[in-house]
């Protein structure tokens, strides 16, 4: 479709929501009540709305298969609106050098990056919800470091699915200023000496429109927001280090917790129950007097102590706790060693 068509400028539109049938080109999965066109009053221009099933409710250039775009250019980007809570994919058709077609399936469904010979699944996770986003794809980048050897040649076919609302789909020669990272400071920036591009007036929304342009390559998969040591994590270690922040959430909740015993303030739990502190006394008796030769003897004897003097300590009253304490001093001189 753009094969023979001037590609050396600084952009090539694809799709755009304006015009009085803008889907004329597009094959469109899905009724009129999931997929339609209406003005976005936030955008303040005419927009495409997919809702539903991500995998059912979709739009596909070109309509044949047979057909190819031929799209040369290195960035891909799509001028969405993405909701907060819905699944969002787009699935694109590249060829390399070699002509052999392969298959990049951007999904949010997807948790880790995957992929075979032909096909990857790469997630987004990190992409922009409930704002105008410029999500800027690089094609050559993808191309070259997940399919190992292979070198991007031409996009030869768009899939669009749910949920989102679409207002623009072109291409650009250079890619444009990431404003989503340009003061997070990952650590890893890019190469200075890369040329740098502004989204083309005819393709930018208007300037009070809350909008961002998000640039997406193998280097952001490797990013989170999520920063421990001075380094960013990838999404592994940032799953971990959720796990170590949540643990330590649980110990600090532990360490806060106080009792007053014996009338001062102490650190912990306090006791459930007068058992438990025998069992506990009665453990450290056994480890102090047990010897190797005859440590399962002794350790029924001291339990049985231990036990004829919990229910004496349940006997008696609060008033006599010091002759309880002597009670257990003397059990633990009765065992023999």
């Amino acid at each position: 479709m753009f094969k023979n068509e001037y590609q050396g400028g600084a952009f090539v539109e694809i799709f755009s929501a304006q015009g009085k049938n803008p889907g004329a080109k597009w094959k469109i999965l899905g009724s009129p009540s999931v997929i339609w066109k209406e003005f976005d009053k936030e955008a303040k221009s005419f927009v495409f709305v997919l809702e539903g099933s991500s995998q059912t409710n979709k739009i596909q250039l070109p309509k044949e298969n047979k057909q190819i775009l031929g799209l040369i250019q290195r960035f891909l980007v799509l001028q969405i609106y993405i909701p907060l809570g819905q699944d969002f994919s787009t699935e694109l058709l590249i060829t390399d050098l070699g002509n052999i077609k392969r298959r990049l399936y951007l999904s949010t469904v997807h948790k880790e990056l995957s992929s075979t010979p032909l096909h990857a699944k790469i997630p987004l996770f990190m992409i922009k919800r409930k704002i105008w986003c410029n999500l800027c794809i690089d094609l050559v980048a993808f191309t070259s470091e997940i399919f190992k050897g292979a070198v991007f040649q031409s996009l030869d076919g768009i899939i669009v699915s749910a949920n989102c609302k679409l207002r623009k789909i072109f291409t650009l020669k250079c890619k444009p200023q990431d404003t989503v990272d340009k003061d997070a400071g990952y650590g890893v920036p890019f190469p200075t000496n890369e040329p740098t591009d502004i989204i083309p007036r005819s393709c930018q929304l208007t300037t009070d429109v809350p909008q961002v342009t998000q640039l997406l390559n193998m280097t952001k998969l490797r990013q989170t927001e999520i920063k421990f040591g001075g380094h960013p994590l990838n999404s592994a270690e940032s799953d971990q280090f959720i796990n170590k922040g949540t643990g330590s959430v649980r110990t600090s909740k532990n360490h806060d917790v106080c009792h007053i015993a014996f009338g001062s303030r102490v650190l912990g739990p306090p006791p459930l129950s007068g058992r438990r502190n025998n069992m506990r006394i009665s453990s450290e008796t056994i480890r102090s007097i047990g010897s190797r030769n005859n440590r399962s003897c002794q350790q029924s004897m001291a339990e049985n102590c231990v036990s004829s003097a919990e229910m004496s300590a349940s006997l008696i009253p609060a008033s006599e706790e010091q002759r309880h304490k002597e009670n257990i001093c003397q059990i633990k001189q009765t065992v023999p060693i």
